[in-house]
C-alpha cells in the first residue's frame, strides 16, 4: 500500500468517529498525475446526490504529457461505494450533522483508494487541548529518555 496523499489538517480539524474505505472514478491522466504526487486533499469533502457519494474540491493537477484531454483540476469525482454503505454514510452525516472528509488516498495494488472519515469538527478549545496534550506527553517522553 502505497500513500499518495495524507490529509494531516483534517485530524487537527475534525475528530474522527469511523473510517470508510472507497474507490474513485479516475481518468488515466488523473492516475498518472497521483503516482507522480500532484495531489492536495485540503478543504476536500465528500457529498452525497442522488443516492451516489461524490468527493468535491479534491485538487489533482493536470499531467504534463496528458494529451488534448486533461480534466479540470478540482472537478467533481465519484466515489465507488456499495449502495449499503451510501446510505448509512448519508444518513449518518444528516442526522448527526457530520462531514465526510477525505483522509488519504493510496493505492492498493493497481487501484486508487480513498480514505473516508466520518467526522465531527472540533472546536477552537478541543484544539488546545489537544495540543497541551501532545506538549506534556513529548515533556514526559524526554525525562524518561534521559534517565
Amino acid at each position: 500500500m502505497k500513500i499518495a496523499a495524507k490529509n494531516n489538517k483534517a485530524y487537527h480539524d475534525y475528530e474522527v468517529i469511523e473510517k470508510v474505505e472507497a474507490g474513485i472514478m479516475l481518468t488515466g491522466a488523473e492516475v498518472k498525475s497521483i503516482r507522480a504526487g500532484r495531489i492536495s486533499l485540503a478543504d476536500s469533502y465528500a457529498t452525497c446526490v442522488g443516492g451516489e457519494m461524490y468527493v468535491q474540491h479534491l485538487h489533482i493537477s493536470g499531467y504534463e504529457r496528458g494529451g488534448a484531454y486533461t480534466p479540470e483540476p478540482m472537478r467533481r469525482r465519484k466515489l465507488l461505494l456499495h449502495k449499503k454503505q451510501v446510505v448509512y454514510l448519508s444518513a449518518e452525516v444528516e442526522r448527526k450533522h457530520l462531514a465526510l472528509v477525505p483522509l488519504a488516498v493510496y493505492f492498493k495494488e493497481q487501484w486508487v483508494k480513498v480514505e473516508l472519515g466520518l467526522c465531527r469538527g472540533r472546536k477552537k478549545y478541543d484544539k488546545r487541548q489537544k495540543i497541551a496534550e501532545q506538549e506534556a506527553k513529548k515533556k514526559i517522553a524526554q525525562l524518561v529518555k534521559k534517565r
